[in-house]
């Protein structure tokens, strides 16, 4: 069994027991948290069902694990013969979650 759950503008194929990287989420660690903004859900006998846009009535319950950032990624812009540099470095916050539990 499988999800299609939208998150933070992007979309991700999730199954339980699945760990996965996601946009800030303003929940604590140890939490549960309730993804319901889901594309599609495919059963192992009954086939899937898709949504238009989401499938209603259906959920994808998460735990948070940890929120934490991103390592810095540097961005050098630069202008040869002209002695023009700059550097800036930027960490994205990201939550990571746990699928526990696909239901439709």
């Amino acid at each position: 069994m499988f999800a299609v759950i939208e998150t933070g503008g992007k979309q991700y194929v999730v199954t339980p027991g699945t760990k996965l990287k996601v946009e800030h989420l303003p929940v604590e660690a140890g939490k549960s948290f309730v993804f319901d903004k889901v594309l599609l859900v495919s059963g192992d006998k009954d086939g899937f069902s898709l949504g238009r846009p989401y499938v209603s009535g259906a959920k994808v319950e998460a735990e948070i694990v940890r929120n934490s950032r991103e390592r810095k990624k540097i961005v050098f812009r630069y202008h040869s013969k002209t002695r023009y540099r700059k550097k800036k470095g930027h960490r994205q916050q990201f939550t990571e979650v746990k699928i526990n539990k696909i239901s439709s």
